[in-house]
Order: structure tokens, then sequence, then C-alpha cells
């Protein structure tokens, strides 16, 4: 009888230790729905509504992308307003290899082809991050211990993202031509089309 008072009050008060652990680590970090990504190990950047783009886009777009060591080249039909992100992307020969949306903060993004570092979060993260409002973008860096800075010029403007005083997002934009670099995680992607 002992030894079962014994075996029920160990059960209970491993119950009690489990579910303090649980809530503490509930409340410690409460679970994201909104789709994000994590620009560094600390920092993670929860998209931003659509409402925050700075010029709207119905229009064809090249995209290069370096990454792993590789060069990938696909034309995007881009539609960006204020409701949507809606990105077709096509092959060099016409074929459509995957479709992209973030509409109402959900990210649907669908290929057979195209390698899973093509992730929809990453790819409209770092398409906010070339073509939002930078004010929106400011104050979700800041958020996020980050510093986000813009310089604006003649003939374009850059952007770049610190963590303290390293670098690790630059662009740089003209009315042509948007080049991304991610000196954090290594990668570079080119937009090209029609900006204004």
């Amino acid at each position: 009888m002992n030894n079962v008072k014994k075996d029920i009050g160990f059960f209970l008060l491993l119950a009690i230790i489990v579910h303090g652990f649980s809530s503490c680590a509930s409340a410690a970090r409460p679970r994201e729905t909104r789709p994000y990504v994590w620009l560094t190990e600390n920092a993670r950047f929860v998209l931003l509504p659509t409402k925050n783009i700075e010029t709207l886009m119905d229009n064809q777009q090249l995209i290069s992308a370096y990454f792993g060591g590789q060069n990938h080249r696909l034309i995007a039909w881009v539609k960006a307003d204020d409701e949507v992100i809606d990105m077709t992307f096509i092959s060099e020969l016409g074929a459509t290899v995957g479709e992209l949306s973030y509409r109402d903060g959900v990210v649907r993004f669908s290929s057979p082809v195209l390698p899973r570092a093509f992730g929809g979060e990453f790819i409209v993260a770092d398409f906010q991050l070339a073509f939002y409002c930078a004010a929106a973008l400011r104050d979700a860096m800041e958020s996020i211990g980050l510093r986000f800075e813009e310089v604006v010029g003649e003939a374009g403007n850059s952007r770049r993202v610190f963590d303290g005083e390293t670098l690790i997002v630059e662009i740089e934009r003209s009315r042509s031509l948007v080049r991304l670099v991610n000196h954090l995680r290594g990668y570079s992607m080119t937009f090209e089309g029609d900006f204004e």
C-alpha cells in the first residue's frame, strides 16, 4: 500500500513539474500565427501587410538568383498592390514553374521544379525589403532589434539592414533594376523590370 501511495505521489509531482515547465515555455514564447522568416538567428521578421507596398506593380520581371553556388533565372509576372502579391514564375522556355500568392496574411507557394530554398515566405520577405515603404520596414526592423537605413539619390536608392554594426542585407534600387544581397545567408537576387 505504501508503494502505491509513493507511486501516485511521484506521478502527481511529475505531472505538476511537467505542467509548470510547459506553462513557462508557452508564456515565454507565444506561437506566431502570421508568416515570418528569421533574418538572423534571433530576429524574426513577421511579413508586413500588403497595404505597405510603396509602388503598385502589374508587370513582367526577370529574376536572377545566386545561391548554393548556382545561378537561377526566371521570368515572373508580378501583381502587387495593397491587397495581394501574386507571382507566376515562368522558365526561359515559357513553361510555368511555380506560383506564389500572399493575401490576407497567408502565403501560398507551389512549384514542382524550383529548389526548396525558394521558400514562399523568403520570397515575400525579400520582395518586401526591396519594394515596401521604408517607414514600415524601419519600424519592423527596430521592433526585432535590427536597424534599417535608406539613402535616396537621383538615380535610385539604397537600403541596408544591420544587426548591430554587421551589414546583413543590402539593396540597390534604380528605375529598372533592383539588386538584393543577403550577406548573412550568402545569396543574391536581381529583379529587372519597370519599377516606376
